[in-house]
């Protein structure tokens, strides 16, 4: 590997795909970083990584380092949960649809290494996302969303074993694709707060997090644990959203609360941020999305939730101090 290489390998190691070695020269070694969505510390973190890796490099040259902020890159809206089972995947999928028929201009990520269920919640099993210029170019679905999803980067039923290296050097291929006009990204996570969450949010700072909850305490704690996660990275949480609210028996129309009732709304005021909604645990629901048709392409009860809940998320993007003019 020759020592241009080697700077442009150890760029990206250390910034995640933010910095890009621009100019080798005899006299200095000259770098341009994305800053977009980054505070002033960590613009100064990120720019005395980028010194630190260029200086076994450098020799006798000036290192100079430029800071731009490319606002033609999406914003990444995260949806993240402190556990599993909690419907995030539902959630992203159905938010991405429903922002994009309020004509917004939006794509989706699946992040969930261990269980992507975007292509299946799309209607798009099995299909590849070609290559353009060495970035992924995104599969468009019926509904307006164009999506990448983990699920498209292995085989069908193959068990995935990545350590947090390679997990947050897929992660970068799926975020860093040809999202040509996208506005927001809408990035399904795994659940937790591990290597995946981390490398995302130090790579690519989330203009804003969803956070998905069922009504019941565990599911709640968990949560709380995600809001956390989010605020010391310094990611605003939009609010709050509770999953499996109620459940209609299509029988004797009786409506029961198997995971409890309004803790999910309780816990966003006892943690003071906006509550953005409820999805009832509805049959109609899980038909729908098994069929790859997510329930907010369409105006349906169901659809309406979503709907309801878009409307509040693209309300914060708005009037969001990061928001492009």
């Amino acid at each position: 590997m020759s020592t241009a290489e080697e700077m442009k390998a150890a760029l990206q190691a250390a910034t995640g795909g933010r910095a890009q070695l621009v100019r080798a020269d005899d006299a200095a070694l000259t770098v341009t970083i994305d800053v977009a969505g980054l505070n002033e510390a960590m613009r100064t973190d990120i720019e005395k990584t980028v010194r630190s890796s260029l200086e076994p490099h450098a020799g006798q040259r000036t290192v100079r380092v430029a800071m731009t902020a490319d606002r033609t890159k999406p914003r990444l809206i995260a949806v993240g949960s402190g556990k599993g089972g909690v419907g995030k995947s539902t959630l992203s999928a159905n938010l991405a649809v429903a922002m994009a028929r309020r004509g917004r201009s939006v794509g989706l990520v699946d992040a969930d290494i261990y269980g992507p269920s975007v292509p299946t919640l799309l209607g798009r099993e099995n299909v590849k996302p070609e290559s353009q210029d060495r970035k992924l170019v995104p599969v468009m679905s019926d509904h307006g969303v164009p999506f990448l999803s983990m699920g498209q980067l292995v085989d069908a039923g193959q068990a995935v074993a990545w350590r947090g290296p390679m997990a947050g050097k897929a992660l970068h291929q799926l975020i860093d694709a040809q999202w040509d006009g996208a506005r927001e990204l809408v990035v399904d996570l795994p659940p937790g707060t591990g290597d995946i969450q981390l490398s995302m949010v130090q790579s690519h700072k989330p203009a804003a997090a969803v956070i998905v909850s069922t009504p019941q305490d565990l599911s709640l704690i968990d949560a709380a644990r995600a809001i956390a996660f989010f605020d010391k990275a310094g990611v605003p949480v939009i609010g709050l959203v509770e999953n499996m609210a109620g459940y209609l028996c299509p029988h004797c129309g009786e409506i029961s609360d198997p995971f409890g009732s309004g803790g999910a709304e309780a816990a966003a005021r006892a943690l003071d941020m906006p509550f953005l909604g409820r999805i009832p645990l509805d049959i109609a629901i899980r038909k729908a999305s098994d069929a790859g048709v997510p329930p907010a392409a369409g105006d349906s009860v169901q659809g309406k939730s979503f709907a309801a809940i878009a409307d509040k998320v693209i309300e914060w993007m708005d009037r969001s101090p990061d928001h492009a003019a």
